[in-house]
């Protein structure tokens, strides 16, 4: 159980989140100044961080974090796969969270901290996705 625990935790683990801060940072600036200058909506906002965003994290991701050198077309297709389904279950789910605890609160608050929470669900699950699904490692055969 701890060897499998420290795996997730290793050198992979920290190239992602490096690439992940800067990712993170290009990602949440288009995404709030699309809801709060251009007064895009919460969904095409949010989309569009990860639109923009996930361009970025494949070049990054597959070249520096997980150093693959798979070229293939069903590659890409996973990543799509798996960033689309991180991307409507974190945003799916904070929506609703925050605005059950944030009843009160204007839209705009409730959509902001929404976006943030969301943000922190897909991080967790997009790891979990590209390291395990999209750039997995083949076991080599002896």
């Amino acid at each position: 159980m701890i060897q499998k625990f420290s795996k997730l935790f290793d050198k992979t683990f920290w190239k992602f989140i490096i690439v992940g801060v800067a990712n993170t940072l290009f990602g949440t600036a288009i995404m709030f100044v699309f809801y709060n200058i251009f007064h895009f909506s919460y969904w095409v906002s949010s989309a569009s961080n990860y639109v923009f965003g996930s361009i970025l994290s494949y070049f990054l991701n597959k070249f520096f974090t997980f150093e693959s050198k798979d070229n293939s077309l069903s590659t890409i297709l996973k990543f799509v796969v798996n960033i689309s389904i991180c991307y409507l279950l974190a945003y799916g789910m904070a929506k609703p969270l925050v605005g059950a605890v944030l009843t009160a609160a204007p839209t705009a608050v409730k959509d902001n901290c929404s976006m943030l929470v969301g943000m922190g669900l897909f991080v967790l699950l997009n790891y979990v996705g590209q390291r395990f699904f999209v750039f997995a490692k083949q076991e080599k055969k002896s």
